[in-house]
């Protein structure tokens, strides 16, 4: 009896295989050896899609980006994580305070990957490069 006292366990809950039983590991998984790196988001203009700020970014160097997809660029000597409009050239957030940026032949810019994965960080390591979410 808890007498409305909260009680913690240190007993986990079965959940699936054990983790010695299982075929693969996290980064086989989650991350190609050659194309993928990882990232930290910074900023807010992201949160529509579900990238918060601090969130850690699975990026793919070897994916071919297509309309929509969320990327990582470098623009103009910043790191920048955005929607990709290949129709109208253009720099989405996926926040309205945000407006499109309009990639023009002035402007310096590279796809450095498609944003395959965000994880949720509770304890933020600080050896993570960030990524502007502008």
């Amino acid at each position: 009896m808890n007498n409305g006292h909260n009680i913690m366990t240190d007993s986990n809950a079965a959940v699936g295989p054990p983790v010695k039983q299982l075929d693969k590991t996290l980064n086989d998984l989650l991350l190609d050896p050659v194309s993928s790196f990882m990232g930290r988001a910074s900023g807010r203009s992201m949160e529509g899609v579900g990238i918060f700020d601090g969130d850690l970014l699975l990026i793919d160097r070897k994916a071919t980006v297509k309309h929509n997809d969320v990327i990582v660029a470098t623009y103009n000597g910043l790191f920048v994580c955005k929607i990709a409009d290949m129709i109208n050239n253009q720099l989405c957030s996926a926040n309205p305070d945000n407006p499109p940026i309009k990639l023009t032949e002035h402007d310096q810019y590279c796809v450095e990957g498609v944003v395959t994965s965000s994880i949720r960080l509770f304890r933020q390591p600080t050896e993570l490069p960030q990524i502007n979410t502008l």
